[in-house]
């Protein structure tokens, strides 16, 4: 059996392993990354998505990367939009062979 569980939000990874270790305040660590308190008590309270602007930040202050904040986004809203929308009733455009080998991947 296949059980999926759900990505982490990226405000739960920013709180759980960079804010709570280093005893970061959020007030603190939004003067730091040069953010509204409010911005960044909406990421880790998972009632924001991360933004790119917010990715490059942490990235910068954190020595990660922009992409990997945003891919955590990315595999959230994903498995999120999963649950959420059927697409049982969406048309399958399917490729001839030759087409198949022609199209640019």
């Amino acid at each position: 059996m296949n059980i999926m569980h759900c990505p982490p939000h990226p405000g739960e990874v920013l709180k759980e392993l960079y804010l709570s270790p280093l005893n970061l305040t959020i007030t603190e660590a939004a003067k730091g990354l040069r953010v509204t308190r409010k911005t960044l008590s909406l990421l880790v309270n998972e009632h924001a998505g991360m933004s790119a602007k917010i990715a490059l930040k942490l990235a910068k202050a954190f020595d990660t990367t922009p992409e990997s904040w945003l891919n955590l986004q990315q595999q959230y809203t994903l498995w999120q939009s999963k649950r959420e929308i059927d697409t049982s009733d969406v048309k399958k455009f399917v490729w001839s062979n030759h087409e198949k080998e022609n199209r640019i991947s």
